[in-house]
Formats: C-alpha cells, sequence, structure tokens
C-alpha cells in the first residue's frame, strides 16, 4: 500500500499569516521515536501548496534555550540595526541563531542555522522569520509546543 505523501503532524497549534499565500505553522511531529518542535513555512500556489523548505526543528533543551530569550524581548522593537540574541548548539558543526533582523523597513525576529564545516561555513537556508509585531503569538505557540515535547 502506498504511503501517504500528504503533511500530517502530530498536533498543529496555529499559524502566523505572512501574506495572502504564506503563513508560518508551529506543529510537534515525531521522527525516530522523538517529537519535537517545528516552524515551517507553507505556501498555496496553483501549481504547489504545501511545506516549504523554510522551517526550523527544536527539541526540547532548545526550546528551553530559545523561549526565555524571546519571552524578555520588549513589546516593540528597541534596535533600528541586526543584533544578535544568542546561539545554541545543535549538533556538530551547526548552531541555531537568534537574531533581530531588519529586512525591507520590517524588524522581525530570524532563527536560523549557522553551519561550520570543512566546506562550508556560514548560513543555511533552515530557518524561518517572525515578524515582531506576531512575536508574542509566537512565544505562546513554542511554550505551548514545549509542553508537548519530552526530553
Amino acid at each position: 500500500m502506498a504511503e501517504s505523501r500528504e503533511f500530517k503532524p502530530l498536533k498543529e497549534l496555529g499559524t502566523i499569516a505572512l501574506s495572502d499565500t504564506t503563513q508560518i505553522k508551529f506543529y510537534v511531529d515525531e521522527y525516530k521515536g522523538y517529537k519535537y518542535g517545528s516552524m515551517r513555512t507553507f505556501i498555496q500556489g496553483e501549481s504547489y501548496s504545501g511545506p516549504t523548505k523554510s522551517g526550523i526543528t527544536l527539541n526540547a533543551s532548545l526550546l528551553d534555550s530559545v523561549i526565555p530569550v524571546l519571552d524578555k524581548l520588549p513589546k516593540e522593537p528597541d534596535t533600528l540595526e541586526d543584533k544578535e540574541l544568542g546561539r545554541f548548539p545543535k549538533k556538530a558543526g551547526v548552531e541555531l541563531v537568534l537574531r533581530i533582523t531588519i529586512f525591507r523597513d520590517t524588524t522581525g525576529v530570524d532563527l536560523r542555522e549557522w553551519v561550520e564545516d570543512t566546506s562550508y561555513k556560514g548560513w543555511s537556508k533552515k530557518g524561518v522569520r517572525i515578524p515582531y509585531k506576531d512575536l508574542a503569538q509566537a512565544v505562546s505557540y513554542l511554550k505551548e509546543m514545549r509542553q508537548l515535547v519530552a526530553k
């Protein structure tokens, strides 16, 4: 019997709309018996609708590191330039970096992987950018995610 290719998370927590056709979904999923939280960009178009490669997965310890940093940010951004908030080891040669970023005159919080190995050093495509105005909602989803992801 053919396996369904439809995207089915264990529990979808919510979404943040980025445009009429793009959104970030927050959900809990399982891989090889381990639960993890995920934030991924989804698109809805004429030729394709579904998840994109832009996204990030978070285990329990990463959630424990990220949530307090995001929770302490002020309601309104207090910087007019890019600012690194923290780096957290994800696996050998990969760190999750939290940054406040300014892009096209809008402020957002970027959660992106930084890779360092013998062939490449720099930003990966794995990550999401949350508009600053939606940060409180994102933190709420992450807190709910943390309760569902076992250590």
